[in-house]
Formats: structure tokens, C-alpha cells, sequence
């Protein structure tokens, strides 16, 4: 447990993030509005990331563009009533209720209406808690029965005999309801869905709306959502009102609503083929999940939108060498292969046998094997998706669902199930922070149709307790597939024996995740990163050394996130001279690192890691916790090769006093000037002697040290580009209220040192440690 209180515990009203004070909020009905909707989804509009839009009515992160700095919300933003209801909260969390929330299973009992993370009830008892299981005695009636269809020798072009195939066989929908009325998760999660379902039953058909370089993919997702909204309340309810909203929706994205919807020909903008295979998805899983609901015309009309708009361009990206559409075929280590596979796969199926053209029996002769020599490959061996943490939802949901429908509608993954993909559950957990991602590179992109929820079927498919109990917390959970993925006869803690830090070694990624605590977001938490300029689907920065540090339940030192998509030449490449490498967000000059001489990393950068260690804590049972006396992690790495005019670059970072602390440190030998660069939107007061800056946010502070060398000062700026930068194609974005916390040397050798110490309320006071080389560092060389 931490050893301050925060500001921010307000508790979360489970439809809206932003409370009844939310302009867009319905506060009749509790839901949120498609005019919220709309606004929530359009990039460019906040300068902070605040994850997520919204909790059980959008169910995945709306507008999520711009800076990923710790934000800083006015102490008066919240109204008296929400303030009011909170306090009151607070008090009454007794142990005794407390207990009572955990005895069903409902560890969380609220979500941070700032962050959305998980609030834990601080409980010490530890018999409540139990280590992550499946299917005990206990909840053995919440298990699943035993699926009938197990061909001997299974093929992708041969389905099972009844409806449905896709992800959520009908013995599944059977037991359903018991289910449901026996966990409180699965409760909450149907109770969500349908008020999804019932918001956009009210909404006008989705508009076609063209976003420049993402072209209709945000269009595209909504369809996908609304498709598996209505489809699973049509066979919760039996009701046919679903289905007919649903084939409105249908209609309307082939073109066959007054208006029209695209160009003809290709409506479904096979040129950025996540359009097409999105929507091609959403068919697939309204014509298999209400299959008995369809007339045969509908049914006809279905297959013959799904085979002109979707299939057809599918076997074209496969078979015409010539083509831009099917780049993706060769993409190895990006979503998009995993994305497109799936789309085009859970159609196929799901029209197989029906199919008169031959056209899903060609694609799934396709699809399987090329994503088994991509797709597969998307997590790199310790489980990091490559393409930042943020591409991670997108290429895990893709894979899920693909491997996810293969099992069940023809009896086999294929070899899909690898051990990256179980990893990557891992990585996902220890790339959240105690209020944020770890939001390196273009962390930021909308997740209309992605969520976290692929680590419920990598939970169950591994036998991993503790990603599923992990995921059933989060905002983002409420979603038709979690009610099939989800294993309910999970019980436990998923911190009982989870350390509390890792490396992630690979030579692409190379990071390190360290944290105080699982369960108290007003922990703290350190992030830093190396590993390689290139070879990330050009959403990385030029970031070797970047690092982030949560403490009190803030960002103190965070990420600025994507920039504006659709700017000219963002995504142009990753050479050295790539104008993507101009924008202040993608550049060294907008990360927490070391600038030198005022340009850009080596793109061939390849750093080491040189060293790691940790005391090796694990929470235990218990949510209230605190570390025992000595515990500490340590990571350092050599990033010299990401820097010109540079002979040595050794970066590190590593907790003091008992994980209360941070400390990073420097050892550079550099022939030019350079900066420490390390970017807050905290209010940030330097010192009249320059040594030190304390950074506040709400009144929360942490005190910036500079412990060596002596002649070392503090400075600040906004966050903007130098005048003798290279001028972008089109001007930056603005990072309204971030402050760049600047240590400026000149040319020579140095020992940097720069110690981070929260001021905590109920807690020990901070210290001096000794100076010591990174080569010597030890788990008790600060001691």
C-alpha cells in the first residue's frame, strides 16, 4: 500500500467517466448519448489521454490523442454532488463491506473517474483471498460443458453442424443465464452490453464518415461493435427487434439506406483494408449469430453485400501480386495482418456452406496459413507487440478472434497458440502503470472494436488464472466476447504471487516494468525502455532511455502519445531522414531522454541491457500491502549506439528507500552539448539555486534532485520545438499545460544523478543515497 491518500479516488458512476456533470451525459437514462459518442471519438480534440471513454456504455477508449502526461484535473472540475457521493463512499468502506465485495468476487468495488483504473478495497485479511484458480469446487457450476464437437481431422473449410460457429457455440448460450445470475462479473458485463445495445438501438445508422489516412476505419469498428451488441441481445432475448435494428445497420453499410453509404464499387475502402476487414467481421458475426432470425433473402442480401464489399477484395489482396490492398500478407510483426486475417476468416466462416461462389473456401484456404507465418509472430518472444503497447489491443484481438472462431467452428487452432501469446497477456499487465500505460510511441489510436479482452481467451486456452482474473477488473471488460472467453469458475487474487517487477528482453523492446503494489493506484510505478529505433511499424519515437514515473496516483513523468494521423508524411518511414522524425512528439527532442546536440537518435540504434535485478517481491494475498524493508529493483542499459558524437551512454533507473524513491542516472561521455529532458504537466517550481524542482499536482508534490554533478541546474520550457529544428510537413500539435524539466551540459564526461522523492502524507521521509557507478549497482548497493 502506498503512504498517501490522493485526491483523485472519486468512485466512477459505471456509465459515464465524467459523471452526471458531463454535458453529454443522459442522466435519465444513465447512458451516454451518440452525440457523446461522436465527440468522444473525434481525434484532436483533448490534449491528454485519460483512459478510457467510456467504462460500460463505449466499452473501449474513445478520443485518445494527444499527450499521456500525468493529467492535471482542476480540484473543481468534479461537482459537489459527485464529490459528496464520493466522500461518502470512502467513509463507508469499512472491512467489514469490503469484505463483503470481495466474498462474491467483485474485488474492485469503483474506477477512478480520472485514470479508469480499478479501485481495491485495502483489505488485510488474507483468507479472503485465494491463489488464482480455475474451476474450483466452489464455482464448479460455472463451468463450461463440455463441447460435443471434436472432429478427428479438422479443417479449416469444414464447420460444425449447428449454429452458432463463430466464438460462442450454442451449448455456451445455454448455460448462459445460470451463469450470469451466479457471478457478479458476468452480471455487470450483460447488464452493459445491453445498455450498449439499447443506446445505439436509438441511434441513427452509423454515418459515413472518410478520416483522410485512416479512412473509414473508425465507421468501420462502430459497425463491428453494433453488429455484436445487437446480435448477442437477439439471442439473450429471443427478440426480433434486435435483429431488425440490426439489419437496418446491415443496409445501411451496404449502401441501401437513403443516401447511399461510400462510393460504389468499393464501399468498404478495400485501399486501407482494416476498413474492409471490420466490417467484414461484423457480417460474419450477424449473419452466424442470428442465422435463425434471417429470412433467406436477408440471408441472401447478407452474403451478397459481405462477398462484393469484403470477400472479393480479400481474394484479390491474395491473389494479385500487383495490388496495394494485400501489403499486409507479408506484415510479420503489425496488427494489420492480424486484423485483416481475422476479418476476412470469421466471414468466411461464417457464410461456409452457404457460399455459392466458392469465395469463403478460397479465402480460408488463405487466411490460416499466412496468419500462422504473421500474425503469429506479432508478439515478439517475451510477449511485447513491437508496434508499442498501445497496437497491442489491436493485433491481439484480431489474433483472438480468428483463433478463437477457428476452434470453435471447425475443431482446431492450427498451431495459432504459441507461447508469445500467452506472454503477451503478461506484457499487457506490466505495461499498465498505477494510473496509465507505459505509452511509448503512438499510444493513442481510437478502440472502437478492441479491448483487452483477448486475455480472457489466452487465460483459458493456457491455463492462466491470472490474466483473467486481472482483465475481469478493468473498464474496458464489458464486451459480448468476454461473456464466452471468460471462465467463471476463476477465483483469487491475480496478485497473490505476482512480482512486482519484470525486464522484457527482447531485442526490439527492452523495457523493464517496477511497481510498489497491484492494488493502490496511488503507488508508484517506474517504466523505462531501450531497445531498437526501427522495425516497429513506424509507431515508435526515437525513445532509447525514455522513461515514466508514477507516484500518489499521478503521471508525474509521462508521454505526449500519438500525433495527428493524417499529418503529411507521418508515417512515411524509419530512416534516419523520415519527416516523421521532424514532429516534436515522434522526435528525441519530446521524450524523457538524453538530447544531444540538439538532434535526433540513430535509427540502427541497438542498446544492451547491461543489468537487472529485483528483491523479487510478491504481493501475496493481501490488498493492503506494503513492501518489506530492503526491497528494490534496479535495470541499466548501454544506449550509446542510438547517439552521434557520443563514445559511451549508460542510462539506468532504480527505486530508493523502500520503492518511495526513483532514482536515474546517466554516464556520458559525449564531444557535444546535451539536455536531461523529462516532460510533466505538473506545475513545476525550480529552485533559486537550480538543484532541485518540486512538481505539483493538486497539491501533491515530488521533489526533483539533481545529486550530481555539482555545477548541474534545472531549467524549464514548454513544450515546443527549438527554432533551429527542421521545419514538419505540417505544424505540431499543441501540448497545452506540459512542462519540459531541462538539465543542460556541456561537451565532456558526466555521472548524472537525478533523484525523484514523493512528498508522502503518512509515509517515511525521503533520503539521500549514496553515489555509486552503474557497474557496481547491487540490490543493496544503496542501502
Amino acid at each position: 500500500m502506498s503512504y498517501h491518500q490522493a485526491n483523485n479516488t472519486s468512485t466512477q458512476n459505471l456509465h459515464s467517466p465524467y459523471g452526471a456533470s458531463d454535458p453529454y451525459y443522459n442522466q435519465s437514462t444513465g447512458y451516454l448519448s451518440p452525440a457523446m459518442e461522436e465527440k468522444r471519438r473525434t481525434r484532436g480534440v483533448s490534449n491528454w489521454i485519460k483512459f478510457g471513454v467510456p467504462v460500460a456504455i463505449l466499452v473501449i477508449i474513445g478520443v485518445v490523442v494527444g499527450a499521456v502526461v500525468g493529467t492535471r484535473h482542476s480540484k473543481d472540475s468534479t461537482s459537489p454532488e459527485a464529490k459528496a457521493s464520493a466522500s461518502a463512499a470512502a467513509s463507508s468502506a469499512s472491512v467489514n463491506s469490503a469484505l463483503n465485495a470481495l466474498a462474491t468476487g467483485k474485488f474492485a468495488t469503483a474506477t477512478n473517474s480520472l485514470y479508469m483504473m480499478p479501485i481495491y478495497p485495502q483489505v488485510t485479511d488474507t483468507s479472503v483471498f485465494v491463489s488464482p484458480t480455475f474451476a474450483s469446487t466452489a464455482k464448479a457450476s460455472l463451468t463450461w460443458p463440455s463441447e460435443t464437437f471434436t472432429p478427428a481431422a479438422p479443417a479449416a473449410t469444414s464447420v460444425r453442424p449447428d449454429r452458432p460457429r463463430l466464438i460462442a457455440p450454442q451449448y455456451k448460450w445455454s448455460v448462459l443465464a445460470d451463469h450470469i445470475s451466479n457471478d457478479p462479473y458476468l452480471s455487470y458485463w450483460n447488464e452493459s452490453i445491453f445498455g450498449n445495445a439499447t443506446t445505439w438501438f436509438n441511434a441513427d445508422p452509423i454515418p459515413y464518415v472518410y478520416d483522410g489516412g485512416n479512412g473509414i476505419l473508425d465507421p468501420a469498428r462502430q459497425f463491428k461493435q453494433r453488429a455484436k451488441a445487437f446480435s448477442y441481445a437477439y439471442r439473450m432475448t429471443n427478440n426480433t427487434k434486435w435483429a431488425d435494428r440490426l439489419f437496418t445497420e446491415i443496409k445501411n453499410v451496404a449502401g441501401n439506406n437513403t443516401g447511399g453509404w461510400g462510393p460504389d464499387g468499393d464501399k468498404w475502402n478495400s485501399n486501407h483494408f482494416l476498413d474492409t476487414a471490420e466490417l467484414s467481421a461484423g457480417f460474419g458475426i450477424a449473419y452466424d449469430w442470428v442465422y435463425d432470425a434471417w429470412t433467406d433473402e436477408q440471408k441472401a442480401a447478407i452474403r451478397q453485400s459481405l462477398i462484393q464489399y469484403g470477400l472479393s477484395f480479400g481474394v484479390q489482396a491474395y491473389t494479385n501480386s500487383s495490388s496495394f490492398i494485400g501489403w499486409w500478407r507479408t506484415n510479420t510483426t503489425g496488427n494489420w495482418n492480424c486484423v485483416c486475417n481475422g476479418g476476412l476468416t470469421l466471414a468466411s466462416l461464417a457464410i461456409l456452406g452457404d457460399d455459392t461462389t466458392g469465395t469463403a473456401e478460397q479465402l480460408l484456404g488463405l487466411t490460416v496459413n499466412n496468419a500462422l507465418n504473421n500474425c503469429a509472430g506479432g508478439p515478439t518472444s517475451d510477449g511485447t507487440w513491437s508496434e508499442t503497447q498501445d497496437y497491442w489491443y489491436f493485433g491481439t484481438t484480431g489474433y483472438a478472434e480468428m483463433t478463437s472462431a477457428l476452434i470453435t467452428a471447425t475443431g482446431s487452432d492450427y498451431g495459432m497458440l504459441n507461447d508469445a501469446y500467452k506472454l503477451a497477456g503478461y506484457s499487457h499487465m506490466y505495461g499498465q502503470g498505477q494510473t496509465q500505460m507505459f505509452a511509448v510511441g503512438d499510444t493513442g489510436p481510437n478502440k472502437f472494436s478492441s479491448t483487452a479482452n483477448s486475455i480472457f481467451f489466452f487465460a483459458s486456452q493456457f491455463n492462466e488464472p491470472v490474466l483473467a482474473l486481472y482483465q475481469r477488473d478493468q473498464y474496458d471488460a464489458p464486451d459480448p466476447w468476454s461473456m464466452f472467453w471468460y471462465d467463471a469458475s476463476v477465483q483469487g487474487a491475480f496478485w497473490d504471487g505476482l512480482p512486482l517487477d519484470r525486464s522484457f528482453d527482447n531485442e526490439i523492446d527492452q523495457w523493464v516494468s517496477m511497481r510498489n503494489t497491484w492494488t493502490d493506484m496511488n503507488g508508484t510505478f517506474i517504466g523505462m525502455k531501450a531497445g531498437m529505433n526501427q522495425g516497429r511499424q513506424t509507431h515508435n519515437d526515437l525513445d532509447c532511455g525514455d522513461f515514466v514515473f508514477h507516484a500518489m496516483g499521478h503521471t508525474f513523468a509521462g508521454e505526449l502519445g500519438d500525433g495527428n494521423y493524417n499529418a503529411l508524411d507521418y508515417f512515411s518511414n524509419d530512416t534516419q531522414e523520415s519527416a516523421r522524425w521532424t514532429y516534436y512528439r515522434k522526435m528525441t527532442e519530446g521524450q524523457n531522454t538524453i538530447l544531444v546536440n540538439k538532434q535526433n537518435q540513430d535509427v540502427l540504434a541497438r542498446p544492451v541491457i547491461l543489468g537487472y535485478d529485483s528483491t523479487n517481491d510478491t504481493q501475496g494475498s493481501s490488498s493492503d500491502f506494503n513492501v518489506s524493508s530492503g526491497s528494490t529493483a534496479y535495470w541499466y542499459a548501454n544506449i550509446t549506439s542510438a547517439y552521434f558524437d557520443t563514445s559511451s551512454l549508460l542510462r539506468g533507473v532504480r527505486y530508493i528507500n523502500d520503492r518511495t524513491q526513483m532514482l536515474v542516472q546517466d554516464e556520458i561521455t559525449t564531444s557535444q552539448s546535451f539536455q536531461w529532458r523529462m516532460h510533466t504537466n505538473a506545475t513545476v517550481d525550480i529552485a533559486s539555486d537550480g538543484k532541485s524542482a518540486t512538481l505539483t499536482i493538486d497539491g501533491d508534490e515530488v521533489i526533483v534532485s539533481i545529486l550530481s554533478p555539482s555545477n548541474a541546474q534545472f531549467t524549464k520550457s514548454d513544450a515546443i520545438r527549438f527554432s533551429s529544428d527542421p521545419t514538419p510537413p505540417e505544424p505540431d500539435q499543441p501540448n497545452p499545460g506540459v512542462t519540459v524539466l531541462i538539465i543542460e551540459m556541456d561537451a565532456g564526461t558526466y555521472n548524472l544523478q537525478v533523484l525523484f522523492s514523493p512528498q508522502w502524507q503518512n509515509g517515511p521521509s525521503s533520503v539521500t543515497p549514496p553515489s555509486v557507478d552503474l557497474a557496481n549497482w547491487s540490490l543493496t548497493s544503496h542501502n
